[in-house]
């Protein structure tokens, strides 16, 4: 009778350890959680709830058991560690690393890029469209100047502080949260040589970023930046206006503008270089690097006056007198007329 008892209670301990080994490597080492194609893909949101993120992994992953997930959730008291965020899976899991790994937030980062930025809005509707915060959460934070007044900004001239280029951010980064990483960036950017440079000309970031953003609008042929940044610094020397057009087209609001024509020259704007002596109050767009060390590494002439060439290359010609630059101007107003470009 013991002998049958004891066999009994050794067959009983044995498929008890036998159950947790199997549920043991259920929880921890089998692929319980499988991904659907090559990689899954998963977005939670600062608002979801417990239940909300459940539902979306069961869409998002092949489960096979989602009592067991539930289980494992419960215990890890996931429900209080919800991390928002992206999250990319390449690989099968087991229930216990899918739930550590959504607690510990170690979300993969995307690339955001921006380019050809004119205004607050471009940028917005750009960056919008790789991160959490939607285009008009951003761009209502950069249209607020009390936002990054106190980091020396103004409405106008905060566009400066993007550099276009490409970002590690993470998905879920708020408006907030990208204008202070752009502030770092920035910061990074401009310091060491390149503030150097900025103080031996006697100008401000700010101040190369303007003249930056408008030899990009304005230039078609890379090599000729710092030979433009070279007329503008002459004629800002000089207190001559800078009769930059793009700034014309920025007081518009009209990019589409192929001919600046007289009455555009009108326009009351302080952004009217024609009327207006100095730098406007701000970049016409986010300056490139390019743009910004045309401006740090100008080249040193006595230009003055700079005008298309009539053969529609896309290079200038320099001139150092008024008279010779009215001659060049008008050989490329005639061939616009011969083109029948009237705007």
């Amino acid at each position: 009778m013991k002998r049958t008892l004891i066999r009994y209670l050794l067959l009983t301990v044995s498929l008890a350890f036998i159950a947790l080994a199997i549920l043991f490597y259920t929880i921890f080492i089998g692929k319980g959680i499988r991904v659907i194609g090559d990689k899954t893909t998963l977005f939670l949101t600062d608002d979801m709830s417990f239940e909300q993120v459940l539902d979306t992994l069961d869409h998002k992953f092949d489960i096979r058991n989602n009592k067991i997930l539930l289980w494992v959730a419960k215990n890890k008291n996931y429900s209080n560690h919800i991390r928002p965020g992206r999250y990319v899976f390449e690989n099968d899991m087991s229930y216990n690393r899918l739930i550590n790994y959504l607690r510990s937030g170690s979300q993969i980062p995307v690339n955001v890029t921006f380019n050809n930025i004119r205004t607050i809005y471009d940028l917005a509707a750009k960056v919008g469209g790789q991160i959490e915060a939607d285009s008009s959460a951003i761009a209502g934070f950069l249209a607020d100047p009390s936002n990054y007044e106190q980091d020396g900004f103004t409405r106008d001239n905060i566009i400066a502080v993007f550099i276009p280029n490409t970002y590690q951010l993470y998905w879920n980064t708020s408006p907030y949260g990208f204008y202070t990483r752009m502030l770092r960036e920035y910061n990074r950017f401009w310091e060491g040589d390149r503030q150097k440079r900025v103080d031996s000309l006697g100008l401000t970031r700010i101040e190369v970023s303007i003249l930056a953003s408008i030899i990009d609008d304005e230039v078609v042929k890379q090599e000729e930046k710092p030979r433009i940044a070279g007329v503008y610094l002459n004629r800002l020397r000089r207190g001559i206006p800078l009769q930059a057009c793009p700034t014309i087209k920025f007081a518009l609001n009209d990019f589409t503008i192929t001919r600046i024509l007289n009455k555009y020259l009108e326009v009351e704007s302080p952004f009217n270089t024609y009327k207006y002596k100095g730098f406007p109050p701000g970049p016409i767009g986010c300056a490139t690097i390019d743009g910004i060390d045309a401006v740090l590494h100008a080249e040193k002439h006595d230009y003055l006056f700079f005008a298309a060439k009539s053969d529609f290359s896309g290079y200038h010609n320099f001139s150092r007198t008024l008279a010779e630059h009215n001659r060049y101007a008008a050989e490329y107003q005639r061939e616009l007329d011969r083109r029948k470009i009237f705007r």
